[in-house]
């Protein structure tokens, strides 16, 4: 199913024994865990650090969180250029003693330094995740290849859902920056191993393409800046609208310069290609259903369901043993199936839970969640190995590192645009559904309440610690519930939406070729 030019791109390559390989997929997976599981492990965390000694003001803690996010996904496709220019070992290795740095900054005890540490960890985030997968692209061929591919993108699914659980132990019995000090000697042990591990091989000669990335920087910029705006601003609010505009001329203004650049950043001409297209549709889509599960899965347990952190942390363990097993047995189900039903299988069945998990209600046992989110689980094993595949060989060997950022690129992208979506359908239902009930719950939809909505969850918290009447919490818990039905079914409508879109692109194969 992958190129010729794809399948050979570790043609000379010093290629080690079945041994060898088995450490540097084990250690490349890790990575990309650990760069998920750091940007998905602080949801969890929210309440906290919006009560936490440095009094954070509603959009400091908003941009805690965020920060990370931003600077990660700014930099992921020039961060894939750079280990394509300069070498992807060095690259790996220099953005695991970044994100260590910025983890050890983001213990400060001032909010200024906070937000630089995780800037410096979202830079580290960048190096890393690209180059982890462009390594595993020059170290193997052939049918290791792809399974070493598919087993990467699966952890990197599994690595969001990884950081909900670690997150939740560490909840449970530290403070909320326990997470950056436990981040530390991940990274470390990290670049240790990446130094033993990690074949080295020269970088290609071209030249950076400094205006491109210097456009493209401040088209993400902004994009990402109007997705995050939007939660709190109104999406048609003037500063949004306005950043949503500059994203639009941002993007002309980047494909005018790389048509005229020698060695462009990207070369305009690959959006041609239907498959590079219905591989980016398809893993936005799958992680915009997975992100939203991610923002989903505190807020229901903690609020609705009144879990503790511990068990929240662990409820989507069955996830992640689907994702674990099944992702890299994606192939062998695409060998009998075709390439093209098994991406259109795995995106129904990620759109089917997200329905299934509309059902859920405060009296809704954790069985039946457990199932649903096994059912996303399944959806996104199927489909993601094969979608980032198809973005993989889209471009050139020798520019692997680009098509590793440009992979994770649409992963980030669209982990923001699930949230951002999410969010804001889940705050406008949930609001239109407390105004018209009672005077206690009416008052924490109105603006004057606004202080207490730094999360969706807070309007529950307000009432189970003030000790409110039974009836009002479980008024509110429904009035939640139902608000999150409704945000669900909107997302399940375009992810069956955006399914037809990609098994209409997504060119037709030959069984066998998978």
């Amino acid at each position: 199913m992958t190129s010729t030019a794809f399948n050979n791109s570790a043609a000379g390559a010093s290629v080690g024994g079945s041994q060898s390989n088995a450490g540097l997929l084990f250690l490349m997976s890790a990575c990309a865990a650990l760069v998920f599981g750091l940007g998905a492990s602080l949801n969890l965390a929210v309440d906290r650090i919006a009560t936490s000694p440095l009094q954070p003001s509603a959009s400091q803690v908003l941009w805690i969180v965020d920060t990370y996010l931003v600077v990660f996904g700014c930099l992921l496709i020039p961060s894939g250029a750079l280990g394509d220019r300069f070498g992807r070992k060095a690259a790996l290795m220099a953005g695991l003693l970044l994100l260590a740095a910025g983890s050890a900054l983001s213990l400060a005890s001032t909010i200024p330094w906070l937000l630089c540490g995780r800037g410096v960890a979202g830079a580290g985030a960048a190096l890393i995740l690209p180059n982890s997968l462009a390594l595993l692209v020059q170290s193997m061929e052939g049918v290791a290849q792809r399974r070493a591919i598919a087993v990467w993108t699966g952890m990197g699914g599994l690595g969001g859902a990884l950081g909900n659980i670690l997150g939740g132990l560490v909840l449970q019995f530290f403070d909320w920056q326990a997470l950056f000090a436990f981040a530390i000697p991940l990274a470390l042990v990290a670049w240790l191993l990446a130094g033993y591990l990690v074949p080295r091989r020269a970088g290609q000669p071209n030249p950076i393409d400094v205006p491109g990335t210097f456009v493209l920087l401040c088209g993400v910029f902004t994009l990402l800046k109007a997705l995050i705006d939007g939660q709190h601003a109104g999406w048609v609010s003037a500063p949004v609208l306005a950043l949503f505009a500059a994203t639009f001329v941002f993007a002309v203004l980047f494909v005018l310069v790389e048509r005229h650049r020698q060695h462009p950043l990207i070369d305009p001409q690959i959006f041609r290609n239907r498959r590079l297209g219905a591989g980016m549709l398809g893993v936005a889509f799958s992680f915009i259903g997975m992100y939203s599960v991610f923002f989903l899965n505190g807020q229901y347990l903690m609020s609705a369901k009144e879990y503790s952190p511990i068990f929240v942390g662990l409820s989507i363990l069955p996830m992640c043993a689907v994702m674990f097993w099944l992702s890299p047995r994606s192939l062998w189900v695409a060998k009998y199936l075709g390439s093209r039903a098994t991406v259109g299988l795995g995106m129904l069945a990620l759109a089917l839970g997200l329905y299934l998990l509309s059902l859920c209600t405060p009296d809704t046992g954790y069985l039946f969640y457990a199932f649903a989110v096994s059912v996303i689980g399944v959806g996104s094993s199927l489909s993601n190995p094969l979608l980032s595949l198809g973005i993989l060989a889209s471009l050139p060997p020798g520019k692997s590192g680009m098509a590793s950022g440009l992979n994770s690129f649409t992963r980030e992208i669209g982990g923001a645009v699930g949230i951002a979506l999410f969010g804001s359908l889940l705050g406008n239902a949930l609001t239109a559904r407390l105004i018209p009930e009672p005077q206690g719950l009416a008052k924490l939809a109105s603006p004057a309440g606004h202080a207490v909505q730094q999360t969706i969850s807070a309007h529950l918290a307000v009432l189970r610690h003030t000790g409110a009447d039974p009836a009002l919490l479980h008024a509110a818990q429904w009035a939640f519930t139902n608000a999150m039905a409704e945000a669900l079914h909107v997302v399940f409508a375009l992810t069956v939406a955006a399914t037809i879109l990609v098994v209409m692109w997504y060119s037709a194969d030959n069984k066998g070729a998978s």
